[in-house]
């Protein structure tokens, strides 16, 4: 197996998760050239790989599907062995189906898979029947490197780590206190709280995009912690994920720096509110810790994923989890 092609362009964190299939290919297949395909912006989570050949970018927020069709061409030039489809959508379906690939893999729930030469079931997982992400894209490839699922990894270069060394002078933890989704999302009154609690040696870091910015400035404001610094915005993918691994700890919502977090298997405390960890997005690392509201409540979850806001108005699930359930 000479040339092999994975294709996730969903979010960072189905992104980052699909590296365990990086890693399990690569094990399997050492002198293979693996190329990952992402959505623009991804890119940069793989920069300097070890055992990637080429990231292929889809722009899907400019020309879309004429980019797709110029993706299609290319894919096609490059004559794969395999293409293995780790999403359920059309679009990637359609790259997939016609990708003149000899091996064509992919969930059966995409809406192509009646072209794909091996279709996998795609199981939803639930508290009854759990099923990490990692293990159902394992499932994919199980024709072809079977065995156990491997966890997912990042690699920050030497000039990464350089950036962030004056980070790690002394005890730190980090808090990435931000989500795409409001239900996702532990609010700010009680980040406050929490940091509030927490030891007033040691330094805490908030970490995230730049749009996160003034929520981390409000937390700084209202907290009476006086050793909390500000670095959203500050920090790229990567340098973000060497600043993770050497924390004492990792506060994270259900949400990317999670992921990261998994990558580099660093210590770390999610934080779940509407959202189950039982629907296969949890934390990976040995270290890793999952707080939910104690209280049953019969509102939890309220979907799959997370919601622009709380559907009841109370937000419940996290607010009532308390600073000492995350601390302890």
């Amino acid at each position: 197996m000479q040339k092999i092609l994975i294709i996730q362009t969903a979010f960072i964190g189905d992104a980052i998760l699909a590296t365990g299939i990086v890693e399990k290919l690569h094990s399997t297949y050492p002198n293979a050239a693996i190329d990952f395909m992402v959505r623009k912006g991804n890119e940069s989570l793989f920069a300097n790989h070890p055992f990637l050949n080429k990231v292929i970018i889809w722009d899907k927020k400019n020309g879309k599907y004429k980019s797709l069709f110029a993706l299609l061409q290319q894919i096609r030039n490059t004559q794969y062995d395999v293409v293995i489809n780790v999403q359920r959508f059309a679009a990637t379906g359609f790259i997939t189906a016609f990708s003149n690939a000899k091996l064509k893999i992919g969930f059966n729930k995409n809406p192509f898979s009646f072209m794909f030469d091996i279709k996998v079931k795609h199981i939803v997982a639930n508290a009854q029947n759990p099923l990490h992400e990692v293990e159902r894209n394992q499932m994919l490839i199980e024709s072809i490197a079977g065995g156990k699922a491997t966890n997912p990894k990042l690699y920050p270069s030497k000039n990464d780590d350089d950036f962030v060394a004056k980070y790690k002078q002394e005890k730190y933890v980090c808090i990435a206190p931000a989500s795409v989704w409001f239900t996702k999302q532990f609010p700010t009154h009680k980040w406050i709280e929490l940091i509030n609690e927490m030891d007033k040696s040691i330094t805490i870091y908030l970490i995230g995009a730049s749009n996160d910015n003034e929520m981390c400035e409000e937390i700084i404001a209202k907290s009476n912690h006086k050793k909390v610094i500000n670095l959203s915005g500050k920090l790229n993918f990567l340098q973000s994920t060497s600043l993770i691994r050497d924390a004492a700890m990792n506060y994270v919502n259900d949400s990317a720096p999670m992921h990261l977090a998994s990558s580099v298997n660093a210590a770390t405390t999610a934080i779940y509110c509407s959202t189950l960890p039982s629907f296969g997005f949890g934390p990976l690392s040995v270290n890793s810790k999952i707080v939910e509201v104690k209280e049953k409540l019969n509102c939890r979850p309220c979907g799959l994923h997370g919601l622009k806001n709380c559907p009841l108005q109370h937000f419940n699930c996290a607010n009532l989890i308390m600073p000492v359930q995350v601390l302890h």
